[in-house]
């Protein structure tokens, strides 16, 4: 069996609504782009030398029925106004054609940004410490942060996307999406 290394990755988001919370997923996939493929959950590894593009180029790529690798973050609701959230973090070794951490987080009552904070620390935590970095699992991640810049010629890239939303007033069921989406060539 051939090695399916993706060589292209795009991140997007969704949220969807409905009285079923099969189909508030469902409409959170058309949301995201990717409700016409099959989708397969993996583990958190980004690729070496895997460029990442932007959503809206990836999308286009995508064949209806085909099957499609993610790495995925979701959450449903059916409480009225209750928040929630699914977010992807990102981290890269800053400078080398090394494999990075993707790491995917959902929670309730969490804001977008707090929660794009955390999916940016968990997968820089997993990267430093197969870097050899110590880390003081107290400290907040910006203090963190900098650590992560400043570390002997070992630097780590991070980013994220989050996808938060208030359950529907009505109680309908509500879902929120985070993905990145590993393309193969």
């Amino acid at each position: 069996m051939t090695n399916l290394v993706p060589k292209r990755m795009f991140f997007t988001k969704g949220v969807g609504r409905h009285k079923n919370k099969l189909q508030s997923f469902e409409m959170a996939l058309r949301h995201a782009g990717v409700a016409q493929c099959n989708l397969v959950t993996v583990s958190s590894i980004f690729p070496p030398d895997c460029k990442i593009i932007p959503a809206t180029k990836g999308v286009q790529e995508l064949k209806p029925g085909a099957i499609t690798f993610v790495v995925l973050a979701r959450e449903s609701t059916d409480e009225p106004n209750r928040l929630i959230s699914a977010g992807i973090g990102l981290a890269v070794p800053k400078g080398t054609n090394s494999f990075g951490y993707l790491s995917e987080h959902h929670a309730f009552g969490m804001k977008a940004p707090k929660a794009a904070d955390l999916c940016e620390d968990m997968a820089a935590t997993m990267l430093a410490t197969t870097l050899g970095l110590e880390l003081d699992p107290d400290k907040a991640w910006d203090e963190r942060k900098q650590l992560y810049k400043l570390g002997k010629e070992k630097s780590i890239e991070t980013r994220s996307i989050v996808q938060s939303a208030e359950g529907h007033k009505d109680g309908l069921w509500t879902t929120v999406v985070a993905m990145s989406v590993l393309l193969l060539d």
